[in-house]
């Protein structure tokens, strides 16, 4: 599960990652208002959740021994069309420094071929509507806008 680009290494997280993950999560306009980096105990729940579930790939990407991105690929058997397997990409996040250097493109490129390699289908991934920019990335790799989702806080 590991890819190389050059220098950098996408690999498995782990817990000594959460730090560096969350600032990640938390630093845009979106995530400013859901994530508490100085509180890291809710996400190593989390973290001891997705590290006991085979169908979860929470990943970094490491340049120089530095985290400078993650994403979270999820694998989701299903029945609908013809008993596909699906992968859900979210939370992908780029260190500001890295931005417009490849690394998302390579990150989505990796999820595509680890999707691949789970005898996926298909792969979707979701993005806040005010997340133009991102919406953009996307579709040049070959995403199409081509459902409406709906989410219910609880």
């Amino acid at each position: 599960m590991t890819g190389e680009d050059s220098d950098l290494i996408i690999r498995p997280a782990g817990e000594e990652d959460l730090p560096a993950i969350v600032a990640m999560l938390a630093d845009d306009p979106l995530g400013m208002t859901r994530e508490s980096p100085d509180d890291l105990s809710p996400y190593r729940a989390a973290f001891e959740r997705l590290a006991g579930d085979p169908h979860q790939h929470l990943v970094v990407a490491v340049r120089a021994g530095r985290v400078v991105g993650t994403l979270q690929l999820t694998i989701v058997p299903g029945l609908s069309r013809k008993g596909a397997t699906r992968s859900i990409i979210e939370g992908v996040r780029v260190h500001t420094d890295e931005r417009g250097s490849g690394l998302g493109t390579r990150f989505i490129e990796w999820a595509i071929e680890q999707s691949r390699a789970e005898d996926c289908n298909l792969v979707q991934l979701t993005s806040d509507m005010a997340r133009t920019d991102a919406h953009r990335f996307y579709e040049r790799l070959g995403f199409t806008g081509s459902h409406l989702g709906f989410k219910l806080q609880l």
